[in-house]
């Protein structure tokens, strides 16, 4: 059944929409312009007024998963409690932002996939789910709880190491693993990484907004 549910002129939208729908299960592999103009009932032809080519398209689908990566990241953030301490919710903040992402890599595969499969070429603007990391650490060194030496350059570390554990969860061994196990391994990875930060230990201790770390 094709969508024509677009209004004239906002066939982009339409196009982007359509590719989110067909990634979600089929990654970046199910982003063809023939089935994503069929799916929305006009021409390719249509569509190369809007995007140069089909990478263009898979850019511009890639930065919208990008952003639902990051509102799984920021929902994890809300959870943490309210009451704590700057400090301990600085560090929260951080936890919940490595296992935000690793709950998204798990949950929705064929976004995540997509949305760090590709970047424009040329000086851009940082990831949303990379900048709500900057965010975090720089929470850290707001709070006290880091020094700026500490803090310079921290956001590589914690990344590679977060996205190379989300592999691994989902394209690798862990993903036949129980998702208890996971889960556990996932709070074991995030709080190793806070840990060699410099985080004090007496910070380290998790909540249940930590969503399964419980188990660990």
């Amino acid at each position: 059944m094709r969508a024509r549910s677009y209004h004239h002129g906002d066939l982009r939208t339409a196009l982007i929409t359509a590719g989110l729908r067909a990634a979600r299960s089929g990654g970046a592999a199910a982003l063809g312009m023939r089935e994503l103009t069929r799916a929305v009932g006009v021409t390719p032809n249509a569509a190369y007024r809007h995007f140069a080519d089909r990478n263009a398209l898979v850019r511009a689908v890639a930065a919208e998963a990008q952003e639902l990566v990051a509102r799984a990241m920021h929902e994890r953030i809300t959870g943490i409690n309210p009451d704590a301490s700057p400090a301990q919710a600085a560090v929260d903040r951080l936890r919940a932002v490595g296992l935000g992402y690793i709950h998204f890599a798990r949950t929705e595969r064929g976004w995540f996939e997509l949305a760090f499969l590709t970047q424009e070429a040329g000086p851009v603007a940082a990831p949303p789910p990379y900048q709500l990391l900057v965010d975090a650490l720089d929470g850290l060194v707001a709070t006290g709880v880091l020094t700026p030496e500490r803090r310079a350059s921290a956001e590589w570390p914690c990344w590679s190491t977060v996205h190379g554990f989300a592999d691994l969860a989902t394209r690798g061994p862990l993903r036949h693993q129980d998702p208890r196990v996971v889960d556990a391994a996932a709070a074991r990875v995030v709080d190793t990484v806070i840990r060699g930060l410099g985080v004090p230990p007496a910070l380290l201790l998790r909540t249940p907004a930590d969503g399964g770390s419980e188990n660990a």
